[in-house]
């Protein structure tokens, strides 16, 4: 089963409003991470951990891992 992380994004240090920051993120979590032994960098076969996908509201996020069988954990601020 899949697993993911439903979160809003804190603000980056450079912005002092809340802009971009209303979003709901629904993030893949993947363990299939190694590191290649030929340039030192991190390498994954899961293309799921480049997967984000945004939502307008928790609920909608919650619902669409729901309907996809996504085992997910949600993160409040």
């Amino acid at each position: 089963m899949k697993k993911a992380k439903i979160y809003i994004p804190n603000k980056s240090p450079m912005q002092s409003g809340l802009g971009k920051t209303s979003k709901w993120i629904l993030e893949f979590e993947t363990k299939d991470s190694t590191v290649n032994p030929l340039m030192g960098w991190e390498t994954s076969t899961d293309t799921l951990e480049e997967v984000i996908l945004k939502f307008s509201t928790k609920e909608k996020a919650i619902d669409y891992a729901d309907n996809n069988n996504i085992l997910y954990t949600v993160i409040e601020r």
